[in-house]
């Protein structure tokens, strides 16, 4: 199977730096202000520390685990390692692709497929892709799944 880009990381690591960022600089003006909090503050840098050290180490794990692979009958996106989820998408059943790209996907030259079927509980998305890659899918996939509706 195809792996995704490793770009994906970068742009997965600046995306979650915010959640770390802007309660550490609140916590730093807090504790200046009031010079009696210190004591949980120290226990809140240390947990949020840990968090951070965490996803250090989940991202690239998550990323790598992403793969896709076209077929001649299906689209197969696989995700995840301790529960992978493995969808198998028959082109027939496809109604929409599209491509979705967000500022720092962008900045990494990057895009997002999402493939629609009529079953709204497919999560079918390919994040990551190099953009004209994802172009070149999307239109692989639109143009089997028009096929294949036409077979039906």
């Amino acid at each position: 199977m195809n792996p995704v880009s490793e770009n994906l990381i970068q742009v997965r690591y600046f995306a979650t730096l915010p959640w770390f960022v802007v309660p550490a600089l609140a916590g730093v003006v807090y504790g200046i202000v009031d010079k009696q909090t210190w004591g949980w503050l120290y226990i809140a840098v240390i947990a949020l520390g840990g968090i951070a050290l965490w996803l250090l180490w989940l991202i690239p794990r998550q990323v790598r685990a992403i793969r896709w692979q076209e077929t001649e009958e299906e689209l197969l996106i696989s995700k995840g390692r301790l529960w992978n989820t493995c969808l198998v998408i028959p082109y027939g059943r496809i109604q929409h692709v599209g491509i979705s790209h967000g500022p720092l996907l962008r900045h990494a030259g990057l895009k997002t497929l999402t493939v629609s079927t009529a079953s709204l509980s497919t999560n079918a998305r390919i994040p990551g892709l190099p953009a004209e890659l994802a172009d070149q899918l999307r239109k692989n996939i639109t143009d089997k799944a028009a096929e294949k509706m036409v077979e039906l």
